[in-house]
Parts: C-alpha cells; sequence; structure tokens
C-alpha cells in the first residue's frame, strides 16, 4: 500500500497544496526526504509566484498530479549540507529554481542544459529520482542535490531576486543563445508581465534599445519611467504598428494567451528573430510568407541550465537586477492567484514564507 505523503520520508514539512483542479490552496502536511550526501537542505524564506503554478494548480496544461505543493521560484538558507557537498556550506543563502534532477549523464546535461535532459524532473508536479513526488517552495523547507542549488549573490535581495529563479533564467537564456545581447541593436518586448518586466531590465543591462509591445495602454508610464524602456508601442494601435514594421533586430513574446504572431513577425529588420517563450494553452498560427520574405526566425526556449541561471544571477547582482514584486502571506495565495489570472500584479508575487506560513 502506498505512504500517505505525511510518512512517506522521515521528516516532516509543512505547506500550502492544491488538491483539485478548483485550484484552490490550502494548509498541507507532507514530509521530505532524509538529507542525502549530495543534498542541500534549505529553509525557505521567499517563494515567486509564477505563472506555470497557477497553470499547474488548474490543471490548465492537463497534467497536474495532485496534491500540487507549488513554488519554483525559492530562496532560503541551507539548514544541513551533506557529506559530498563542496559547494555550500551551512548558513549560505542559496536559491532553487524550475528543476532539482536530470541524469547527470546525457548529451544535455555534460553541455549543462540539464533543463533539456529527457530525465529531468521539476521542483513540483513531477517525480523525483528516488520514486516519490516532488513538491515546491510554498513550504517551511525543501530537500535538493547540491547540482540543482544556486548560490544567491551577495547584493542580490531575497525578496525580489527570488523571481530571477524563473523569470530571470527564462529571458536571460534565449538572448545569450540566439545572439540577442549587440548592443545598439532593438529589442522588442511582447507582453509586460512578470517574464517581460525583467526582459525589459536585462535587455537594457546588455545595452539594447528596447520597446515594449503591449495592449494595455496604461503601461506606458511605468515601462518607460520605471522599469527603463526606450519607448513604448500599442499593439492595438494599427497605425502605429504600421509605423513600427521592420524597425526590430529582435523580439521576445512573453504572451501567455492565445494572439496573432503576423503582426510581431511585421516588426522585424530582415533576418529578425521571433524568440517565443509564453506558453498559450492552444496552438497558434504561423504564417509561413513573412518567414520566407525577410529570412526571418522563430524559436524558443525553456529556462536554462544550471550553470547559466548561476552566471544570470551574477549578471543581475552586477546589475542591480531585480523583479518588482509585490510581497504577501502565505494565506493571501488564493486572492494572489486569482489578481494573477487577471494580469492585476505588478509584476511578480512573492509569497513571504518564513515570516507567515506556520502549522495550523
Amino acid at each position: 500500500m502506498a505512504k500517505s505523503p505525511e510518512t512517506e520520508h522521515p521528516n516532516k514539512a509543512f505547506g500550502w497544496a492544491a488538491r483539485d483542479k478548483s485550484g484552490v490552496l490550502s494548509p498541507f502536511h507532507f514530509s521530505r526526504r532524509e538529507n542525502g550526501e549530495n543534498d542541500v537542505t534549505v529553509k525557505i524564506l521567499y517563494c515567486g509566484v509564477c505563472h506555470t503554478d497557477l497553470h499547474t494548480v488548474k490543471n490548465d496544461w492537463g497534467f497536474s498530479y495532485y496534491p500540487v505543493v507549488p513554488g519554483h521560484e525559492i530562496v532560503g538558507i541551507a539548514t544541513k549540507v551533506g557529506k559530498n557537498v563542496t559547494k555550500f556550506k551551512e548558513g549560505d543563502r542559496v536559491g532553487v529554481g524550475v528543476i532539482t534532477s536530470s541524469c547527470q549523464s546525457c548529451e544535455s546535461c555534460d553541455q549543462d542544459l540539464e533543463n533539456y535532459c529527457p530525465q529531468m524532473s521539476f521542483t513540483y508536479n513531477a517525480i523525483g529520482t528516488d520514486g516519490t513526488k516532488n513538491y515546491g517552495g510554498y513550504s517551511e523547507t525543501i530537500v535538493v542535490d547540491q547540482r540543482f542549488v544556486l548560490r544567491f549573490p551577495e547584493g542580490l535581495p531575497s525578496d525580489s531576486g527570488a523571481p530571477l529563479l524563473c523569470a530571470g533564467i527564462t529571458v536571460y537564456s534565449p538572448m545569450k543563445y540566439y545572439g540577442m545581447t549587440e548592443p545598439g541593436k532593438h529589442l522588442g518586448v511582447a507582453g509586460l508581465g512578470g517574464l517581460g518586466h525583467v526582459a525589459v531590465k536585462i535587455g537594457k543591462a546588455f545595452g539594447l534599445k528596447v520597446t515594449v509591445i503591449s495592449s494595455s495602454p496604461d503601461k506606458e508610464d511605468e515601462a518607460i519611467n520605471k522599469l527603463g524602456a526606450d519607448s513604448f508601442l500599442v499593439s492595438s494601435d494599427p497605425r502605429k504598428m504600421k509605423v513600427a514594421i521592420g524597425t526590430m533586430d529582435y523580439i521576445i513574446d512573453t504572451i501567455s494567451a492565445e494572439h496573432a504572431l503576423y503582426p510581431l513577425l511585421g516588426l522585424l529588420k530582415v533576418n529578425g528573430k521571433l524568440i517565443t517563450l509564453g506558453i498559450p494553452a492552444k496552438p497558434l498560427e504561423l504564417p509561413i510568407f513573412p518567414l520566407v520574405l525577410g529570412r526571418k526566425m522563430i524559436g524558443g526556449s525553456d529556462i536554462g541550465g544550471m550553470k547559466e541561471t548561476q552566471e544570470m544571477l551574477d549578471f543581475c547582482a552586477k546589475h542591480n537586477i531585480t523583479a518588482d514584486i509585490e510581497l504577501i502571506k502565505m494565506d493571501e495565495i488564493n486572492t494572489a492567484m486569482e489578481r494573477l489570472g487577471k494580469a492585476d500584479v505588478r509584476y511578480r508575487f512573492v509569497i513571504d514564507v518564513a515570516n507567515s506560513l506556520s502549522p495550523p
């Protein structure tokens, strides 16, 4: 007979979980594995609330496996390290992102691309290497193999730095891979949410000219005066879109709702690149004419490997890049999820786990 979440492992744990596709989260008792010789046990201080958390608790993508304890933007303190752990010691400030294991022997793992390993497992809503279920960061503690733990750089705040573990690497990795870092080039950022607002900041740090492309005209002042974008393009204004045709070298598309790609492709110069990061529930239509006639490219990208994620954190610390956050208590999570669903957050909720999560 299968063991209950509470008795599966030796160490008692507590968090908040969704039990079904209503997505409602409530207090949940479970257990964590013993700290192994390659493991780091982390006392969680803060955890960001990612759009993936919302999709997963509501089973929008069809592969949720309840109960789900979400959370993959985790910052905390190492409280225990195994005897083989060389990179961390007790008391270190550390991060845990989207993945917590991979096979460590395939071509992707050998190239520090653990995120593309066929046997990679996510921080939550997945089965770990020991065959038991992974529970994420909406909880007191987590135990993770040292390869998947990140050093949180000095000077990077724990609360507003937490979302970088998903949102930050999700935009940093494609910019590096697709060569979108050449100073003076023109980057369009489609969608100004959790990913988009970080893309603006990272783009500016690389020396790019950055234009925000959004259907919400009310975000213009914030995009330019607060986030540092150079210009703002209202995608629902045909006249302004027409003037901007053929002006951009690259576009990062962070929109997770269904949307047309044709107008975005039109904004690109010859040889332009459109990189899609949002994951709409239904397939998008792919117009081939603008790709062929302008030698344009559409690509995708999913987070990054551990080495690159560490590089991104160090880059953000050096350039004072953090997410703009709204700090919430654990028991405010259901309201926060509702607001996230309506895009009513500037620009990322972060749960103050250490100060607001306590077992009933």
